[in-house]
């Protein structure tokens, strides 16, 4: 047994006198002592046995006496003794007789007091004066046996021993020596087999009493009890009680409770640090339950009820006002019950703080308005499919691509949630759509790969989606749906398509125009050879009429050539800053003998109308090829009006596959109220060599022509028609801001050129192909200039150095091998850079057209052309 003598006792444990008990039993045995002198039984039975022996004796000589005849006064003395003697012999006899069984009895109750001490199950013991143990039942041995040392040895230890339970002990032995009874828990040492849920080796708990032993002054009675367990079961109960305790106070929800008038009973530390303040502050101040609550209480509301007169076991949400004027939300939870004692109410209230989780709201409900608008705003459709092919949602880019399935009775349609995807598909795309989706859906692809989709309920022209395909999965990794991205492709298909009409035209331009280069040289030596052979004849030949018919075909072959040369915008400009008012107004005569007379003609003039810079013989042909082309929509005859008006666009706008910038534009309109032209044909009406009109009828080129020179002068063609009322071209220029003295000068450009063609000067002819050359010279040579002649740029540069005389003008074709016209020019003018140049072609790729541009005093002169023309360009030229 662990007997340490620093161990502390429990507050609990300090001796308390109690007064003596009451009187024992005469006959209650005593462990230790002596009884009366005339108590013992032995003393009654030795004087029984010694009267007896006397009277024995002196009635022996009484006898003898007697027989003797010697009877006198000594031998009646002793018989008479003898008597005396037996008679006291009997009271002797008898008090050994009680004594005897007085002594039994004793014996059987001591026996009968030691059983039960023994059965007693705490320890029981008797000490004598000295401090030894004179008794122990069992239980005391149990207890206080082991580690070698006897039971009685371990206890008259702790009385001597030291410390607090040696104190402890001396102090119960002194209580019961003064005839008192003494009671102490102490704390003795270890257990053997500590309780479970304690943590380490708890000591040992006994609980002592000592009691004062009647009429054995200094004997004690020891009654020693184990209280360890219960003991530990205060410990574990008082554990739990701590934590519940702190459970109740530290919780993340806040407690209280109120009576009937609103004070608090109880509230623990959350609530209390919510309000700001303390619990023993509200508790010890009176505070009642609406002394927090925002606001003031309702008229007839309970003051404890937080609720404004709900009726017992409501909950709610109440704003409280914490100390320093804070308001916070919070949820409430209360009961109402009634003390059985008093009578009186009592509440107990649950309160969550819902202040985090209003900001949790917030910033969730900021979230999926966040999400909304990405979702809703995003630039690409989404819509998110059942797994019946279902949509559930889409925001507004899907809703504005596929637009709404129409009614069977022409209304605005039905929404689209809740409508199959494939309804907005076209039916030909229906078998393929849902392939793609049930192969996503399979998990035979995590997401497909993009395909286009046609969607013919868009718009009333078909669109283009490319559509996107990726699985929803739940929480368990099910399939739960399918979300769909689309993109419009449709202005994208149309640029493709756009492209490959450019790729196209632009082929046949190249095709157009290296066939233009080759014909437009032959075209120049016939042109030119025919105004040679008419100079020596008269018009009245028949020779001179067979030349001029040759001379008019290869002038209406050159004008088609330069309709190739237009359509494929490989035509070499002269753009002027011009007024269409006044192009209009010399043009006008022209449009009306080429009408004819069952067409009225109204041109309407803009006020105020734009200046436009474009080359004044391409803007009348493409005039001219429009009025042709209203004409023959006109057979029966009608009206064709030019309208012409300036347009301010401040933002883009898409015909067909045209997108025209916004910006500033003098339009031109050429209304006629013809047959108008089928839908089907628009879209290719501004191809080349496609006609509606009979095979011989034309050639297919009109408009192709008008696209290509307008498209070259910056602007844009437009159409709007309708079977049987006509159609409406526009054209669209931009708009030139020019100053006064350009447009004087632009205007002084248009002068006639002189009838005198004759000059002098010396001139170098530059041509690589020897029959344009030949003529070129010749017919320069005729108006008397002196001609140099080269066949390239190399040659040409040659035949100046090597000159007699300074040449005063440079006459060069523009595509030639190895050194091009603009490159000759360059070089030369490095050493004269005042040399005056004409540039002729019939032909020039577009880098060529951007030198040309970009020389400066330069004329130009478009093959093929007459002698008349040829000699005029010079003269004008030479003449400044």
């Amino acid at each position: 047994m662990n007997n340490q003598a620093d161990h502390t006792p429990a507050p609990d444990a300090v001796s308390t006198p109690t007064r003596p008990p009451a009187r024992a039993a005469e006959n209650q045995p005593l462990p230790a002592g002596r009884a009366r002198a005339w108590q013992r039984p032995a003393l009654w039975g030795g004087l029984a046995l010694l009267f007896l022996v006397l009277a024995g004796l002196m009635y022996s000589v009484g006898q003898l006496r007697a027989a003797q005849g010697e009877t006198g006064p000594l031998g009646e003395f002793l018989l008479s003794l003898a008597t005396g003697l037996a008679v006291c012999a009997i009271p002797a006899i008898f008090a050994y007789t009680y004594f005897v069984r007085q002594r039994h009895s004793l014996v059987a109750q001591n026996k009968l007091l030691v059983g039960t001490l023994d059965a007693d199950p705490h320890g029981r013991a008797i000490t004598a004066p000295n401090g030894r143990v004179v008794y122990g039942n069992p239980a005391f041995t149990h207890m206080f046996s082991g580690d070698g040392v006897a039971a009685s040895r371990a206890f008259e230890q702790k009385l001597t021993a030291g410390g607090e339970i040696g104190r402890q002990m001396a102090l119960l032995r002194g209580i019961a020596a003064s005839g008192g009874v003494g009671h102490a828990e102490l704390r003795m040492g270890a257990p053997a087999q500590p309780i479970p849920g304690l943590h380490g080796a708890e000591p040992e708990w006994r609980s002592v009493s000592a009691y004062p032993v009647k009429d054995h002054e200094g004997y004690v009675l020891w009654r020693i009890e184990d209280i360890t367990s219960r003991r530990q079961m205060e410990q574990v109960l008082r554990e739990e009680r701590e934590k519940l305790v702190d459970f109740l106070e530290n919780a993340s929800a806040g407690f209280y409770s109120v009576d009937e008038d609103g004070r608090f009973l109880y509230v623990n530390q959350t609530l209390a640090g919510w309000l700001g303040t303390s619990p023993d502050e509200i508790l010890k101040g009176d505070h009642r339950l609406h002394d927090y609550i925002a606001g003031v209480r309702a008229k007839g509301a309970p003051p404890y009820d937080p609720f404004g007169g709900a009726v017992a076991g409501t909950s709610g949400e109440v704003s409280f006002r914490a100390q320093g004027g804070r308001l916070f939300q919070a949820a409430v939870s209360q009961t109402i019950k009634e003390d059985r004692e008093s009578g009186q109410l009592r509440t107990r209230a649950i309160v969550r703080d819902m202040t985090a989780e209003r900001e949790l709201e917030q910033v969730l409900r900021v979230s999926e308005q966040r999400f909304h608008r990405l979702f809703e705003d995003a630039p690409i459709g989404i819509a998110l499919l059942d797994l019946q092919g279902r949509v559930t949602d889409s925001n507004r880019m899907f809703r504005d691509i596929v637009g709404r399935l129409p009614g069977k009775d022409g209304d605005s349609g039905r929404a689209i949630a809740g409508q199959a995807l494939a309804d907005y598909v076209a039916a030909d795309d229906r078998q393929m759509l849902g392939a793609r989706l049930a192969e996503v859906a399979s998990g035979g692809a995590a997401a497909a790969a993009p395909f286009d989709v046609r969607l013919p309920f868009a718009s009333d022209r078909l669109r283009v989606a490319t559509l996107y395909v990726s699985r929803l999965e739940d929480a368990a990794g099910r399939l739960s749906g399918l979300m769909l991205h689309f993109i419009d492709a449709t202005q994208q298909r149309q640029l493709e398509v756009q492209f490959a009409q450019s790729q196209k035209m632009q082929a046949v331009g190249q095709l157009a125009g290296g066939v233009a280069h080759d014909f437009n040289n032959l075209l120049t030596v016939m042109i030119g050879f025919c105004d040679l052979l008419l100079l020596r004849h008269r018009p009245g030949e028949q020779t001179f009429a067979d030349i001029m018919q040759i001379k008019q075909n290869a002038n209406r072959a050159a004008n088609l050539v330069r309709q190739l040369l237009a359509f494929s915008r490989q035509q070499t400009l002269q753009p002027k800053v011009l007024d269409i008012t006044d192009i209009l107004a010399e043009l006008s005569n022209l449009l009306r003998r080429l009408i004819g007379v069952n067409i009225q003609l109204k041109v309407v003039h803009g006020r105020d109308l734009g200046l436009v810079k474009v080359d004044q013989g391409q803007f009348e042909q493409v005039i001219i090829n429009l009025v042709v082309n209203a004409r023959d929509a006109m057979a029966s005859g009608g009206t064709l009006t030019i309208r012409t008006s300036n347009v301010m666009l401040d933002h883009e706008i898409q015909r067909g596959v045209e997108i025209m910038p916004a910006g500033d534009y003098v339009q031109v309109e050429v209304i006629d109220t013809g047959t108008g032209i089928p839908a089907e044909n628009l879209e290719r009406i501004f191809e080349p060599f496609f006609s509606t009109k009979e095979v011989g009828s034309g050639t297919g080129l009109g408009l192709s022509t008008v696209y290509g020179i307008v498209k070259q002068t910056g602007g844009f063609v437009m159409v709007d028609s309708t079977l049987g009322k006509g159609s409406t071209f526009m054209i669209y220029l931009p708009r030139h801001h020019a100053q006064a003295a350009e447009r004087v000068a632009s205007h002084g450009d248009d002068a006639a050129p002189a009838r005198d063609l004759t000059g002098v000067g010396t001139v170098l002819l530059v041509e690589d192909e020897d029959a344009v050359r030949l003529f070129g010279a010749r017919a320069l040579r005729n108006k008397g200039y002196k001609v140099l002649e080269a066949k390239n740029g190399e040659n040409a540069l040659e035949v100046i150095k090597g000159a007699e005389d300074p040449v005063d003008l440079v006459i060069t074709d523009v595509v030639m091998p190895v050194l091009d016209g603009p490159e000759l020019v360059r070089r030369v003018r490095e050493a004269n850079p005042s040399m005056k140049v004409i540039f002729i072609s019939g032909y020039a790729e577009d880098n060529l057209r951007e030198k040309l541009a970009e020389s400066a005093n330069v004329h130009f002169l478009p093959k093929p052309f007459s002698l008349q023309q040829l000699a005029g360009k010079v003269k004008e030229v030479l003449a400044g």
